[in-house]
């Protein structure tokens, strides 16, 4: 009994982590509009926090699952807490002197942290559940946990910054930082005093490396994810961009407040996940959502502007919800959410299943994908730039290559050990 009471500490404390990994991230998409305000930045230059934020995973991803197998989970996730609050420093520093470079270091060093505590949380999750669907369950529940992070940032940053102003810079920002900056302090804290019964790793040595690698579902799933984050960031950073364009006309205020329910699109999808996450398997629910993404996606470029419907927007300061007239094609972006929403956690368990030693370096090798998000955004963002909402022919082609996945490259192949 005692076992299972501290087996539950440990996987309400992951989805704490998951929390403030969806809090700290989203930071970088309204500030994007911010910066581009402040420093007359094109759409390409102003998303750079993001793609600095998202770089950091690709240096940090494996040697995040090095440090996993050498000192062990809860000691990872403290350091990456520390690392975190040295990026959130050098953000506020950034406002106090008004200087983008210091901006851009705050975003790179907190995109370190958040590559180590996903290195974390994840496989953490789907070891507690045991694997297989359970596993996929409690990651999905962690999900509900980000996505509510993600919808509380919009709606936070909506209601601190308001409409962007000539006079509008990083520093009105900072009540945001400060709060995360809270965040991260109460989770190191309460993390100390957890006791978590770290698995059996095995040495750290690169064949962990090309040894996870042999496996194709392995191999093939880390693609996945690289493309994955096309689709889960793309939809709503630059539905935000179109919804003030002179095109629609939106304030920064309303525009984030309406792209906040993408994310709660998001919440939705991983509570509906995390109900049913443990009687349907990973692969049914990732090729549907997969194939319903495609749709909508596709929708969403190619709806005549002209049909208008009323969405909802929250207006935190007065509690309530404001329906506001936007191109039909917007409904179909922010429905995304609730395919994105089950994504993640399905792509990671079926592409883990099976690896035993390998989870630790195989969850890094997936940190290292995430940067799959600088690669892909940055790529719609220069075809933004050129040819509008079109440039959602990105995530549309990397949901395709998701749905295959789920049907084909997903299926576990024998692999002889070494």
């Amino acid at each position: 009994m005692a076992n299972k009471k501290l087996n539950y500490a440990a996987i309400v404390m992951m989805f704490f982590l998951f929390f403030m990994i969806a809090f700290v991230t989203n930071l970088c998409s309204p500030m994007a509009t911010i910066v581009k305000n402040q420093f007359g930045a094109s759409e390409f230059a102003a998303q750079v926090g993001n793609y600095a934020n998202f770089i950091a995973y690709l240096l940090m991803g494996i040697p995040a699952g090095m440090l996993v197998a050498r000192f062990g989970y809860k000691k990872t996730a403290l350091g990456a807490i520390l690392v975190g609050l040295t990026g959130l420093a050098f953000e506020f520093l950034s406002g106090q002197v008004e200087s983008y470079v210091v901006y851009l270091i705050g975003a790179f060093i907190s995109g370190l942290c958040m590559c180590m505590l996903n290195t974390v949380v994840n496989p953490m999750l789907n070891i507690l559940g045991g694997g297989g669907k359970k596993g996929n369950q409690f990651i999905q529940i962690g999900g509900a946990f980000n996505s509510a992070a993600a919808v509380i940032v919009y709606i936070l940053m909506g209601a601190l910054v308001g409409a962007v102003k000539e006079t509008t810079g990083i520093s009105d920002a900072t009540p945001a930082l400060l709060i995360a900056a809270v965040i991260f302090i109460l989770a190191f804290v309460v993390l100390l005093f957890t006791k978590i019964d770290e698995p059996e790793q095995a040495p750290v040595q690169l064949s962990l490396v090309t040894g996870a690698l042999k496996h194709r579902h392995f191999a093939l799933g880390a693609l996945a994810i690289f493309l994955y984050m096309s689709v889960e960031v793309g939809t709503p950073t630059y539905m935000v961009s179109y919804l003030q364009s002179d095109a629609v006309g939106l304030t920064m205020e309303v525009a984030t407040l309406i792209a906040a329910v993408y994310w709660l699109m998001m919440f939705i999808g991983r509570t509906i996940g995390g109900v049913i996450g443990g009687k349907v398997s990973s692969r049914t629910m990732v090729s549907t959502v997969a194939a319903v993404a495609c749709v909508l996606i596709a929708i969403g470029m190619f709806a005549p502007a002209s049909i208008q419907v009323k969405v909802p927007g929250i207006d935190w300061a007065n509690l309530k919800v404001s329906w506001v007239p936007v191109p039909a094609g917007m409904l179909a972006f922010l429905l995304v959410g609730l395919c994105t929403s089950v994504m993640w956690g399905g792509i990671f368990n079926m592409a883990v299943e099976g690896l035993g030693k390998y989870t630790a370096v195989a969850s890094g090798i997936f940190m290292t994908m995430v940067f799959g998000c600088a690669v892909m955004v940055a790529i719609q963002a220069w075809l933004y730039d050129i040819i509008g909402l079109y440039s959602y022919i990105v995530p549309l082609a990397c949901a395709a290559y998701i749905l295959f996945y789920a049907l084909v490259g997903s299926k576990v192949k024998k692999v002889a050990e070494e």
